[in-house]
Order: structure tokens, then sequence, then C-alpha cells
């Protein structure tokens, strides 16, 4: 009889540590680029990601990748997770899911970016907006999809998906010289030529953001034109649609990622140029008007890789709720051969008078904004 009780405790002390352990240390900081777990032990899944506040809660929307190179396309749809300090994170599961329909816009295998969620005051509707490429067509549709939802955590409903702007010609701030007007009787260059040759059907939407003003309007900035611009695009408003004036920013040259921010009646945007997967040297603008004239200003980042913005590539600047000046800069460590193994690099934004600096920090917490 001993011998079977010893028996039995042994199987139950291996039955014990085959089950994950669901408790956790509270984290009490940021480490770049380290395993990040959530509420459950699990390293957070929301690449790409876009973050709202509301009501002392912070969550965070992202792409939910699985395992290997099949992880680049939407297997799952969008995670959201949620936080009472920014260090600790509980699943709060799929917002998003794809479509089982392979007819469907949003079916399972299509590509389903960097998604970003605002709330409508008017319509107390949270809406969801992400680049969209159907599936089994690349990165050919170059869409924007939009999904709606009664609650922050989802589910959300998918609503469309289509090319912004189509017939419209841009909105160009007073001041503008004429030789920096688009002509489609004449394209000076390679991307207006793009430009022009999209106008009937709308034009791309790859990598993008959502930003909500002071005074409430909504603005959608999205890599077009091939990549060779971004456009700033003023949503309607129940933020579900485009009214079709927008602006291009950095015509010609070709940018990625934007990340886009105000402080102190000044616009902020961070992006980066165009290399596939791998890292480059992040680039910011700044502007008196969300319609420009936006001037570029060059790498932000300051120490070990700064030339390959620490190794990521921008998705979110994050103001920090109840701190003057707190932004918080956040990438993607992007890992496409293992795709759930994607890291997040997240660094405070420095201000110098109106330029501003992200410096590498192998750790940190919230109290450098106090500083």
């Amino acid at each position: 009889m001993k011998l079977r009780k010893i028996y039995a405790v042994k199987l139950i002390i291996a039955g014990l540590m085959a089950i994950p352990l669901m408790v956790h240390a509270q984290a009490k900081q940021f480490t770049p680029g380290a395993i990040w777990p959530d509420n459950n032990g699990v390293h957070i899944n929301a690449h790409g990601g876009g973050f709202l506040y509301q009501k002392g809660t912070y969550y965070w929307f992202g792409e939910h990748k699985i395992a290997g190179g099949a992880g680049n396309r939407a297997m799952v749809g969008v995670h959201c997770y949620s936080s009472k300090d920014l260090y600790n994170w509980k699943d709060e599961g799929i917002a998003l899911p794809v479509s089982p329909d392979t007819t469907n816009d949003i079916a399972k295998g299509c590509i389903l970016e960097r998604p970003k969620v605002v709330y409508n005051k008017k319509t107390k509707k949270y809406v969801m907006w992400f680049h969209l490429e159907l599936r089994g067509q690349g990165y050919k549709a170059a869409r924007a999809g939009v999904a709606v939802s009664n609650k922050v955590t989802g589910p959300y409903t998918f609503v469309k998906s289509y090319r912004p702007n189509a017939g419209f010609m841009p909105y160009y701030p007073d001041g503008t010289p004429d030789n920096e007007k688009v002509d489609c009787t004449q394209p000076k260059n390679k991307s207006e030529g793009f430009f022009c040759r999209d106008v009937p059907g709308g034009q791309m939407a790859r990598d993008m953001n959502v930003f909500v003003d002071d005074d409430g309007k909504a603005y959608h900035i999205f890599s077009a034109e091939e990549n060779f611009t971004l456009d700033i695009a003023e949503l309607n408003a129940d933020f579900t649609g485009h009214t079709g004036k927008f602006a291009r920013v950095y015509a010609g040259h070709q940018t990625e990622a934007p990340a886009i921010f105000k402080h102190n009646g000044t616009y902020y945007l961070i992006g980066s140029g165009t290399t596939g997967w791998d890292p480059n040297p992040a680039r910011w603008f700044s502007a008196k008007s969300i319609w420009g004239p936006w001037t570029y200003h060059g790498n932000p980042c300051i120490g070990p890789k700064a030339e390959l913005t620490f190794g990521g590539q921008s998705t979110y600047v994050l103001p920090v709720a109840g701190k003057k000046d707190a932004f918080i800069f956040m990438a993607d460590k992007w890992t496409p051969k293992d795709a759930i193994d994607g890291r997040y690099l997240w660094f405070p934004v420095t201000f110098k008078g109106d330029d501003i600096e992200i410096n590498w920090m192998e750790n940190w917490d919230l109290n450098v904004f106090n500083n």
C-alpha cells in the first residue's frame, strides 16, 4: 500500500508540472525585444498594433500570428488585450475573426495588417480600420478594410473593403506652389503616374494608421502610389468612410508604417523606408496643420542599431494618460520565418523643443516621464 501511495503522489506531481503556471509576477518595467507574457503566461500576440485608451484602461489590437511562414497571412484574425498600467496585459480574445467563407474579403488566408481602433462619440461605435489584401492575390489589392462594434473588445462586424477617394484629387494647403500639384495630363514622375493611374478606382492603401484630432475629426493615414507617398485622408462623421479630402505627404519617397501624434499643437509623423521585412532607418516629419506642409527631419533614433530603428519598424505612438509630454514610440521586430515570435520595441519619445529623439533603453518604466 505504501508503494502505491508513493506512486500516486509521483503521478500527481508529474501532472502538476505538465500544467502551465497561470500565476505570474506583475511586470513593473518594459524590456524591449523580450518575450512579453500576458495574464496566461503566453507571449502577447498583437503585431502591427494599435491602441485605444478609455476610462482608465488601455486596449491593444494587433495581428494574431501563428507559427512559421503561414503566420504572415491572417489565419485567425485581430487579437485584443487590455491593461490598466501598460506593463501587464489581459487576453481579451479575438476581436475580429477571419471568415471561413473563401469568397469573403477577410477570408482565412488573406493578409490583414496593422489594425487600429477609434471610438466615435456620436455613434457610440468602435471602428476598426486595417490594411487588407485579398486571399491568394499577394499585395495586389491594396485595400482599406473597416469593421465596427458596440463593445471595445468586440466582436467586430466587417463592413467593407475598398480603395479610398476614388475620383478625387489631392487637397493642397494655401501657398502650395503649382509645380508641387498633380497634373494628370502631364505626370511629372513615377509617383504621380501611379496616383493618376489610380484616380478612377481609388488610391492604394497599405500600411496605415488612424488619428482622431482634438476637434473630434478622424484621419486615415496610409501608404499609397506603390508606397511612393503617404496619404492623409479625412474620414466621414461616423468614421466608416472617406470624405474625398486628402493630402499627399513626402511624395516620391517610399514610406511605410506611419505613426502619427500631436504635441503642443504640432503634428508628428514617424515612418520607415521600404525594405520588406528587414529594418531600415526610421524617418520623422512635423507640421503645424494636419494637411501640411510636412517637413522631413531624418532619423529620430539614437543608440545601438539606430540606423535600423533598433531592429524594428514603427506601428504606433501612444500618449500616456495622466502624464504631461509623455508619448511611447512602439515598433515591431518582425520574424517572418516564424511570425508568432515577433517582438515589441517600446521607447519613450524625448522632446527637444519641437524636435524629437527616440533613445535605446535596455529596460525602462513610466517614471522616465516624471523627469
